[in-house]
C-alpha cells in the first residue's frame, strides 16, 4: 500500500480512538451495580482497544514518516497497556483467567479471529542485531565447551567405512535394476505363450469393449470435475492452488522490505537533522535568546529592590531556576505574584483556630465512612495509568497532524520546521541553565556592593545530615542485604560461566503462531448453565501473549501495566507447555534461563554456591533483558514429599529462594519467571500458588482444535489432503489425545516412501488410527484431577465461592418472588 493509504488508514484509527476514549470517560464516572453489564461494559472496550491495537500495530511497522512514528509508538504502548489494564478488571470482576465474548462479538458484527492479539513486530526489528550477536556469542561458547546438541547425532567416519556404505548402496541399486529389468522379461514371455495357447484372433468386439471402458470412465472423471467445482463455488472445498503462495502476496512481501529499507534511510536522516539544526539554532538564535534573559533577569532584580527594599533570593537549580519566575510572566507581573502572596501567608496564619480543625476532621471521618460503604455497594473503575498518555498523544495528533498539509512531503520525510520547534525549547533550557549560574554570581555581588550582604552558612546543616545518616543506618539495620558475592566479576564471564554449566539455554526458534488452536464457541452458554467450560487452545496463546509477550517486549508496558512477575504453566504431557516458552523467548528475543531440580542438581553446591548461582543469574538477566526464568517440572521444587530416588539430587533447593528472586525483582526488570509441570498434585499448594502469580490451566485440545491440529500438521509434513483422508473422523476418534500424540503419529505415518507414494496411493485415516492405537490419551479422570486442582487455587477458591453465594442469592430472590405472588393469590 502507498503512503497516503497507510495515512488514512491511521487518521481512521485516530477517530475511533477519540470516540473510544469519550466513552470511557462518561462510563467512568458512573458507578455500577450489574456485574453483567459491566463485564459487557469492559469486554466492548477491551474488544474495541484490540481493533485499534491490531490496525495501529500496522500503521507503525509501516509508516515511513520518522515524526509520525515517534507519535504512534507513544500511542501504541498506551494501547497495549490499557488492554492489559482491562484485562486484568475483568479477572478481577469474573475471578477467571478466560473470558467469552460471544455475545458481545456478534453486537459488534466482528468474527472470533478478530480478537487474535498481534505482537508487534518492532519487539525484534529493533533488537536484531543484538539478538544475532548474542545468538553468535552463545553458538561460539557452547562449541568451545562442547555442548552443541547437533554433535550428538554425528557420529565420524573413517574412509574405508565410507566406501564401504558406498559400495553396499550402489549394488543395491543394480540389483533392484536387474530385477526389474527380468521381471519385465518374464512378462513378454508369459503373454507371449499364453496368446500361443488360447489361439485368439483379434475380434471386432474387442473395440466396442475398448470404447465402452473409455467412455465410462471419461464420464466418471466428468462427474467428478463437475461435482468439485461445485463444492468449490458453494464454499464447500477450497480452490485449487489454495495452499501456495500467490504472486500478488510475494509482490507485498517485496513493498513491505522496500518499506522498512526506506524507514531506516528515513530514521537516519531525522537524527543527522537532530544535531545539524540545532547547532544551526545555537549559531543564529542562541546569543539573542542569552542577553535578552539576562536583561529581564536584571530588571527582576532592579524591580524587587525597588519595592522591597532587599534584592530577592535567587531559586535554585532543584527548583528550576529562572523558569519558574518567568514561566509566562513578566517581571511586572512576578513583582506583583509575590506581594500578593506575602499578604495572604500572614492572613492565613492568624485565621488558623483549633475548633476547625476539629470539625473538619469529624467532617473527614464521616465522609470516610459514606464513601467505603458506597464503594462496597457500587462498582467504579479502577484508575488508569495509559489513559492520560493515550489523550495526550491524541491532543498531539490533533493539533500537529490532523489538519496538517503535507502535499510538499510527498516522500514523507522529516519536517525541519517541527524539528526547529523542538530544538529551540531545547536550547532555551541549555542557555538558561549557563544564564543562571552567571546571574548567581552577580546577584552575589549585587547584595555584597550595595547591602554589604554576607552569605552567613545555614544553622542545622549538619545535625540534619547527622539524622539522615542515623536514619539511614536504622533502615539498614532493619532491612539486612545480602553480600554480593560477584562485585569483582564482569557481566561477560558471569554469562560465560553460566553457558558452560547449562543454566543458559537456546531457546529453539518457535513462533507463537505454531501454537495452533480454535476459539470456543460454546463458553458463553455454558456459563450461563453455571458449567465451567474447559479453555480452548486459542484463549492459552491469547493468555500467553497478554501475560508474557507484551509486557517483556515493551519497557513502557512491562513499567506500568498490572505486574505479572511469575507464570506457571500446567497440564499433562504432550500439550505444548515447552513450546509456549521457547515462543516467549523467540517472539520478544529473550535469553533463557533453565533452573529446573534436574539442570542444577550438583551445580553450585551449598548454601553459598545457591546464592552465588541465583546472584548471577539475577544479575545477567538485568544486564541483558528481556529474560525468561524457565523452571521445569516446577512441582519437584515444591514437593510434598521427596521420592527416595531423587533425595540426592536436592530438588527443594530453590524453595525458600524463589520468592526472594521474586521480591528482588524490580518493575524495570523485564524478567518473567515461567514454571511447566504435568503433576501440579504432588506440590505443597500453599508455597506453589506464592510463587506463581498467575496460573494457567492448558487443556488438551477440543474437537475443533484437533480438527486444525491434523491439517496443519499433516501438511507441514509433506502430506496431501484428499477426499479419502477424513480428518473430521481423526478429529473424533482421537478425542482425549494431545498434540504430542499427533505429531508422533504424523512423523510415524508420514516417512519418505510414504509421501513418494501419495501419488497414486492417497491417505487414508486408517494408516493414522492404527499407528496412534498403541498410545495412552488423557482420561477424564487426569483432566478432572487438573479442574479439582485448580478449584484449591486461590482464584479458583475465590470463582467457587462466588458462584455458590450467586445462587444462594438467587434462591433467597426467588422465594421472595413466590411469596409475594403467593400473599398476591391470597
Amino acid at each position: 500500500m502507498s503512503n497516503a493509504m497507510y495515512n488514512k488508514m491511521w487518521h481512521q484509527t485516530q477517530e475511533a480512538l477519540n470516540s473510544l476514549l469519550n466513552n470511557e470517560s462518561q462510563e467512568m464516572v458512573e458507578a455500577q451495580r450489574n456485574q453483567v453489564f459491566i463485564f459487557q461494559m469492559l469486554a466492548t472496550f477491551y474488544i474495541k482497544y484490540v481493533q485499534i491495537f491490531r490496525n495501529m500495530e500496522n500503521i507503525y511497522d509501516q509508516m515511513v514518516h520518522p515524526q509520525k512514528r515517534i507519535l504512534i509508538r507513544k500511542i501504541l504502548d498506551a494501547v497495549m497497556g490499557r488492554i492489559l489494564e482491562l484485562k486484568n478488571e475483568m479477572v478481577e470482576l469474573e475471578l477467571s483467567e478466560f473470558h467469552y465474548f460471544d455475545d458481545v462479538l456478534q453486537d459488534l458484527k466482528l468474527a472470533p479471529q478478530q480478537l487474535d492479539i498481534p505482537i508487534p513486530k518492532y519487539f525484534l526489528k529493533e533488537r536484531l542485531e543484538v539478538i544475532k550477536e548474542r545468538e553468535k556469542l552463545l553458538a561460539q561458547i557452547r562449541a568451545d565447551s562442547g555442548l552443541n546438541v547437533h554433535d550428538k547425532y554425528l557420529k565420524s567416519m573413517s574412509l574405508d567405512e565410507a566406501i564401504k556404505v558406498i559400495q553396499i548402496a550402489e549394488r543395491a541399486r543394480q540389483g533392484r535394476l536387474r530385477a526389474l529389468f527380468m521381471k519385465q522379461i518374464y512378462l513378454q514371455e508369459f503373454r507371449a505363450k499364453q496368446s500361443k495357447m488360447r489361439g485368439e484372433k483379434a475380434d471386432s468386439t474387442a473395440a466396442l469393449q475398448i470404447q465402452k471402458i473409455w467412455r465410462t470412465y471419461s464420464q466418471f472423471k466428468k462427474t467428478e470435475r463437475e461435482r468439485e467445482a461445485e463444492m468449490i463455488f458453494l464454499g464447500m472445498n477450497p480452490p485449487p492452488l489454495f495452499d501456495e503462495v500467490s504472486a500478488t502476496f510475494i509482490r507485498a512481501e517485496k513493498v513491505n522490505q522496500l518499506r522498512s529499507e526506506v524507514q531506516l534511510k528515513h530514521e537516519e536522516r531525522y537524527k543527522e537533522a537532530l544535531v545539524t539544526i540545532k547547532k544551526d539554532l545555537a549559531l543564529v538564535e542562541g546569543q539573542d535568546f542569552k542577553d535578552s534573559l539576562q536583561d529581564q533577569i536584571r530588571q527582576w532584580f532592579i524591580e524587587c529592590r525597588n519595592l522591597t527594599g532587599t534584592f530577592p533570593d535567587y531559586p535554585d537549580v532543584q527548583e528550576g531556576g529562572s523558569a519558574i519566575i518567568f514561566s509566562d510572566k513578566t517581571p511586572e507581573q512576578v513583582i506583583e505574584n509575590i506581594l500578593a502572596n506575602q499578604e495572604e501567608e500572614e492572613k492565613s496564619r492568624k485565621k488558623t483556630n483549633k475548633t476547625e480543625k476539629k470539625a473538619e476532621k469529624k467532617k473527614g471521618q464521616k465522609r470516610v465512612k459514606e464513601k467505603s460503604k458506597e464503594e462496597n455497594e457500587e462498582w467504579k473503575m479502577s484508575p488508569s495509568v495509559f489513559l492520560r498518555s493515550m489523550e495526550e498523544g491524541n491532543n498531539l495528533y490533533k493539533d500537529t497532524w490532523m489538519n496538517r498539509d503535507e502535499s510538499w512531503n510527498f516522500p514523507q520525510d522529516y519536517d525541519p520546521e517541527m524539528i526547529k520547534q523542538e530544538k529551540r525549547k531545547e536550547l532555551e533550557s541549555e542557555i538558561r541553565v549557563q544564564v543562571d549560574e552567571l546571574m548567581r554570581q552577580e546577584l552575589k555581588n549585587l547584595k555584597l556592593a550595595v547591602n554589604k550582604e554576607k552569605e552567613l552558612p545555614v544553622k542545622g546543616g549538619k545535625r540534619g545530615k547527622k539524622q539522615v545518616k542515623r536514619k539511614q543506618g536504622k533502615r539498614g539495620k532493619m532491612g539486612k542485604k545480602e553480600k554480593d558475592l560477584l562485585a569483582d566479576r564482569t557481566i561477560e564471564s558471569l554469562y560465560k560461566e553460566l553457558v558452560e554449566e547449562g543454566l543458559i539455554v537456546q531457546a529453539q526458534k518457535v513462533n507463537l503462531s505454531d501454537y495452533i488452536g480454535e476459539y470456543s464457541y460454546l463458553g458463553t452458554t455454558l456459563r450461563q448453565v453455571a458449567i465451567e467450560p474447559m479453555p480452548s487452545l486459542l484463549d492459552v496463546r491469547q493468555l500467553i501473549t497478554l501475560y508474557g509477550i507484551l509486557p517483556l517486549g515493551s519497557a513502557v508496558v512491562h513499567k506500568n501495566a498490572p505486574q505479572v512477575k511469575s507464570l506457571l504453566l500446567a497440564g499433562p504431557a504432550g500439550v505444548g507447555k515447552k513450546m509456549l516458552v521457547h515462543a516467549i523467548c523467540t517472539e520478544t528475543g529473550a535469553n533463557l534461563f533453565n533452573l529446573s531440580a534436574a539442570n542444577i542438581a550438583g551445580k553450585y553446591p551449598g548454601k553459598r554456591g545457591l546464592q552465588m548461582m541465583l546472584q548471577a543469574v539475577l544479575k545477567v538477566a538485568q544486564q541483558l533483558q528481556p529474560s525468561v526464568v524457565w523452571i521445569e517440572d516446577t512441582e519437584k521444587t515444591f514437593y510434598r514429599r521427596v521420592p527416595h530416588a531423587e533425595k540426592l539430587n536436592e530438588p527443594k533447593r530453590l524453595k525458600k529462594q524463589l520468592p526472594k528472586l521474586l521480591k528482588l525483582l524490580k518493575p524495570e526488570d523485564r524478567i518473567l519467571v515461567v514454571g511447566t509441570t504435568q503433576r501440579p498434585f504432588d506440590a505443597e499448594l500453599q508455597s506453589f500458588c506464592r510463587a506463581y502469580q498467575k496460573i494457567v490451566l492448558v487443556p488438551r485440545p477440543d474437537y475443533a482444535s484437533r480438527y486444525v491440529l491434523w491439517k496443519q500438521i499433516i501438511r507441514h509434513n509433506g502430506g496431501i489432503l484428499t477426499d479419502t483422508l477424513n480428518i473430521s473422523c481423526l478429529a473424533k476418534v482421537t478425542d482425549g489425545f494431545t498434540q504430542g500424540h499427533i505429531v508422533e503419529v504424523v512423523k510415524e505415518v508420514l516417512t519418505d516412501r510414504r509421501i513418494r507414494q501419495q501419488a497414486h496411493k492417497p491417505l487414508t485415516a486408517v494408516e493414522f488410527i492404527a499407528a496412534i492405537a498403541s498410545m495412552n490419551p488423557v482420561y477424564k479422570e487426569e483432566e478432572e484431577s487438573f479442574k479439582n486442582w485448580y478449584a484449591k487455587t486461590p482464584l479458583g477458591k475465590r470463582r467457587a465461592l462466588a458462584l455458590t453465594i450467586g445462587g444462594k442469592e438467587k434462591d433467597k430472590a426467588k422465594g421472595k418472588k413466590k411469596g409475594k405472588r403467593q400473599k398476591k393469590k391470597n
